[in-house]
């Protein structure tokens, strides 16, 4: 089976920078677009940044010029370079790899609409 496994969360002061990791396990043949989202308490799942297949990035308002995300196809593993972090950047952040295929534990070709890793904590403050 295909897994998300995130790292590089922490504790950063404002202005500070953090890079997150989040590399796919298993044997794949393709993923379309990976994402990073980040839940704040009592607020909704956002999405922050989307890199396609064809390295196309999109990125939320709020991060624009001060996140980066991108990835290693040959890794199967995405970043997010958070430079400049601000308190309110403070949340989880969840991977998503939408449109995997992979190969299943009957050692035949499956696809998954999305997979989602666990989550990593940031949290920006003095």
């Amino acid at each position: 089976q295909v897994q998300l496994v995130e790292s590089g969360g922490g504790l950063v002061q404002p202005g500070g920078s953090l890079r997150l990791s989040c590399a796919a396990s298993g044997t794949i043949f393709a993923i379309n677009a990976m994402n990073w989202y980040r839940q704040a308490p009592g607020k909704q799942r956002e999405l922050v940044a989307q890199i396609t297949s064809g390295n196309k990035c999109n990125y939320a308002e709020s991060v624009k010029g001060r996140f980066t995300i991108s990835r290693d196809n040959a890794k199967n593993t995405v970043y997010l370079q958070m430079n400049r972090l601000k308190p309110e950047d403070t949340a989880v952040y969840y991977c998503n790899a939408d449109g995997v295929t992979y190969l299943s534990n009957r050692g035949t070709p499956d696809y998954s609409a999305g997979l989602w890793g666990q989550g990593t904590q940031v949290t920006v403050s003095s």
